[in-house]
């Protein structure tokens, strides 16, 4: 709930020196891969299911989507897929991708961590990855199965950097966000966002705003789904007659209600992404992106399951992080040239300073 920092310039943070983050936490999965001379088995059947997002939701059911595809390629192998219409469908996909002899299955967003769990509890020489959450029992409690691996992303270290461009980015000085449900793969995002606004606030003196979520209560936005475009679209326009003019959506494929908010405001407004890079995912709204909070699961999910392919899977939860590159901000794009070169050198001084440990973001949902 809190940021702490030692006492430092932002001038002297980029010369701190870098201590591991996380450090008992898996590092970045770096297997060999089929194509390198790995012993994938010829058979191997890897799986994946969505989220009722779908696969085309230019956000992480997309990226994982990829991932798998990518790895299935390497090891010169097919895959199957089940794409979630409705919460309704997860634990019949998964049961689904079991019953067809799928040898791992990759399972995506938080909302299908139960029905993970369950099939992994009735079939445990399946391999799962879960993308965005941890195991629990139904008392909430924490649990490990040896054959399931949690996907993880402190997404509040990269959320923190876009915060702190937004606010130093903003002519209003006010900056919003909204979420898809309140999950904490999402709020973390938003945890994030509000305390490099913060930060921004307490280095500069200045008093720029945020809409939309109040960390402290745990509070704000919501469109109550990740697929009703029209929803982001009227929460958009909520915050935009908030005075926002920097909005992070943190909703799958609503940010494309927020472009048509911006598209009909006539204003100056900004996207930040998540998940992608929305800047090529998205080229249709290139002009609108400030930049993108990148959760790298493409790369993650890809040598995850080349990984397990050869025999080398590992239960030991994978978090992505700014160290470990696992979660990033993307470049700016179109709008580099608006942004003043001083305060994108302190943001690389700051994303130095949280690598080192000098800064420390925490969010009530930063994995462990």
């Amino acid at each position: 709930m809190t940021i702490t920092t030692r006492k430092a310039t932002l001038g002297g943070l980029a010369t701190l020196g870098v201590i591991a983050l996380l450090a008992g936490c898996a590092p970045a999965p770096t297997g060999n891969g089929a194509g390198a001379g790995g012993d994938a088995a010829p058979d191997f059947l890897p799986c994946i299911v969505s989220d009722f997002g779908g696969f085309d939701d230019k956000s992480f059911n997309q990226s994982s989507f990829e991932g798998i595809s990518q790895a299935a390629e390497e090891i010169g192998v097919e895959f199957k897929q089940a794409e979630s219409k409705s919460e309704d469908q997860y634990a019949s996909n998964v049961s689904s991708m079991v019953d067809q002899g799928c040898d791992f299955i990759l399972t995506v967003g938080f909302a299908l961590a139960n029905a993970t769990r369950d099939a992994a509890q009735e079939n445990p020489d399946v391999n799962f990855a879960l993308i965005d959450s941890a195991l629990s029992n139904d008392d909430f409690s924490p649990l490990t199965l040896d054959n399931v691996k949690p996907v993880l992303y402190d997404t509040a270290q990269a959320a923190f950097l876009a915060g702190y461009l937004a606010a130093g980015t903003s002519k209003t000085g006010v900056v919003g966000t909204y979420g898809g449900l309140q999950f904490p793969s999402v709020t973390i995002f938003m945890d994030g966002f509000a305390d490099g606004v913060a930060f921004y606030n307490e280095q500069k003196g200045a008093a720029v705003k945020v809409v939309g979520w109040d960390k402290a209560s745990q509070t704000g936005v919501f469109a109550g789904s990740f697929d009703d475009i029209a929803q982001g679209k009227t929460l958009s326009e909520n915050l935009i007659d908030q005075g926002a003019d920097i909005i992070l959506p943190v909703a799958g494929p609503l940010f494309q209600g927020t472009a048509q908010a911006i598209q009909d405001s006539g204003k100056d407004i900004a996207i930040i992404g998540v998940d992608s890079d929305l800047f090529e995912t998205t080229p249709e709204f290139k002009d609108l992106y400030l930049t993108s909070v990148l959760k790298q699961m493409t790369d993650a999910t890809n040598q995850i399951i080349v990984d397990a392919s050869e025999g080398d899977f590992s239960s030991e939860p994978y978090i992505g992080t700014l160290e470990n590159k696992g979660v990033d901000i993307a470049p700016l794009h179109e709008w580099e040239s608006k942004v003043d070169p001083a305060l994108l050198e302190e943001i690389e001084a700051i994303k130095a300073d949280i690598i080192s440990g000098a800064l420390t973001v925490e969010s009530p949902s930063t994995p462990k």
